[in-house]
C-alpha cells in the first residue's frame, strides 16, 4: 500500500488535487442479497453472497462515474475496498475531474452534493433513504458515549453549523425529524448525492475536496493498508517466567469477508491511469533476474541484462527524433512512450 500511495501522489502531481471523495458502504438489506437467503439465514452467514453483490454494485458505480460521467469527465480516479470489524465492505473513491468540470462555485457544489432533508411529500422514497442511511448517529450531549466522541467532542464536528442560503426554485426543509426520541435537523446530515443514493440504496457519502491540505491525509487514509494487531501467546502456568519480548507478536487482522474477496480474485484497489515505476540506479548496479541453475559467466554473457528501462531511455534520447524534440523529463516519458518488457525497448504510443 505504500507503493500505491506513492503512485497516487504521482497522479496528483500530474493532474492536480482530487475534486471528490466518495464512500460507498455495503447494505446487507439489498434485495439481491435477501432474495437468495433462506428463511432462517442471515446476511452475515453468506459472505460469498455479500462479496459478489458488493462487487457488482461497485462495478456499476464505476460505470456511472467513468463511462456515464455523472460528475463530468474524469481524468483519474482510484478506489480502495476496506472491511469493517463487523465484516461489511466499503469502498473509498478519490476522483479528479477534467478542468472544465471542476467544481468552483456554490451552485456547482449543489448539483453534486446535498446535505438537506428532502421534502417527504414530493420525494418520499429519497426522504426514507436519507433518514435511514444519511443521518449522523446521536453524539455530543445527546449521547456522550458514541464512538465518534473524543475529549467530549465529535471528531466529525456534528452537529454542523447551519448556513442557510435561499436558492431559486428549491425547497429546503428546516423541520426536524424524530430519531431515537430526539429531534434532528439538517445539522446532523451526512452529505450525499441524490442520484447515487436513490440508485444504490445504501450509505453513500460524498464530499468536495477544496483544500490542498487534506490531499495527503485522504490518500494516506485510503492507502493505509490492512488492519494490524498486537498479541502474545503464553501458557496458563502462573509460576512460569514469561518473556514478554519473545512472546510479543505483530500480525495482520484479516476479516472473513476480506478472505472471501481474495479467494474470488476480486481487486482490493484500482487506479486509473496506471503509473510506471521508473528505474533509477548507478551505473552497473541494476537489478538482474536469473535462474538459480545458471552460472555467473552465462549470465554476464547475455546482452539483454545490460539493457534496462533507464539505459534504453538514454539511447532513445540520442537517436529518436521525436524524443529529442519533446525534451521531456524522465518522469514524463511514459506519457508518450510505452516500455515493452519482452523486447526491452521504448516504443511510441499510438
Amino acid at each position: 500500500m505504500r507503493q500505491r500511495y506513492m503512485d497516487a501522489i504521482s497522479l496528483v502531481q500530474r493532474f492536480g488535487i482530487p475534486d471528490l471523495f466518495l464512500t460507498m458502504t455495503c447494505n446487507p438489506l439489498w434485495l439481491e442479497i435477501k432474495e437468495y437467503l433462506l428463511s432462517t439465514d442471515e446476511a452475515q452467514n453468506r459472505l460469498d453472497l455479500i462479496s459478489r453483490v458488493f462487487r457488482a454494485k461497485l462495478e456499476e458505480l464505476k460505470n456511472d462515474i467513468l463511462k456515464r460521467n455523472i460528475f463530468g469527465k474524469v481524468v483519474t480516479f482510484m478506489y480502495t475496498v476496506e472491511f469493517q470489524k463487523r465484516g461489511l465492505p466499503h469502498a473509498h473513491f478519490l476522483i479528479i475531474l477534467a478542468n472544465e468540470y471542476i467544481l468552483l462555485t456554490p451552485e456547482s457544489y449543489g448539483r453534486v452534493v446535498c446535505a438537506e432533508l428532502p421534502d417527504p411529500d414530493k420525494e418520499p422514497y429519497l426522504y426514507s433513504l436519507v433518514v435511514h442511511y444519511m443521518m449522523h448517529s446521536l453524539c455530543g450531549h445527546l449521547n456522550p458515549a458514541n464512538s465518534c466522541m473524543q475529549n467530549g467532542y465529535c471528531k466529525f464536528n456534528y452537529p454542523k453549523i447551519l448556513l442557510i442560503e435561499h436558492q431559486k426554485e428549491k425547497t429546503v426543509i428546516h423541520e426536524a425529524i424524530k430519531i431515537r426520541e430526539q429531534f434532528l435537523d439538517n445539522s446532523w446530515m451526512v452529505p450525499y448525492n441524490t442520484f447515487l443514493l436513490g440508485k444504490f440504496n445504501c450509505h453513500m457519502n460524498i464530499k468536495i475536496c477544496s483544500d490542498i491540505k487534506i490531499v495527503m491525509y485522504l490518500y494516506k487514509y485510503i492507502c493505509k493498508g490492512h488492519d494490524k494487531i498486537s498479541f502474545s501467546i503464553h501458557d496458563n502456568d502462573k509460576d512460569k517466567e514469561i518473556d514478554e519480548i519473545k512472546e510479543y507478536q505483530f500480525a495482520r487482522w484479516v476479516s472473513p469477508p476480506k478472505d472471501i474477496r481474495y479467494l474470488f480474485g476480486f481487486s482490493i484497489s484500482e487506479m486509473t491511469p496506471s503509473v510506471y515505476h521508473l528505474q533509477l540506479y548507478l551505473e552497473g548496479q541494476q537489478y538482474v533476474s536469473f535462474k538459480i541453475t545458471k552460472s555467473i559467466n552465462a549470465i554476464l554473457k547475455k546482452f539483454m541484462i545490460r539493457k534496462t528501462m533507464l539505459t534504453d531511455l538514454f539511447v532513445m534520447n540520442q537517436i529518436d527524433d521525436y524524443a529529442i524534440e519533446l525534451k521531456q523529463l524522465n518522469k514524463e516519458i511514459p506519457e508518450y512512450f510505452v516500455w515493452l518488457v519482452t523486447d526491452k525497448t521504448w516504443t511510441r504510443r499510438k
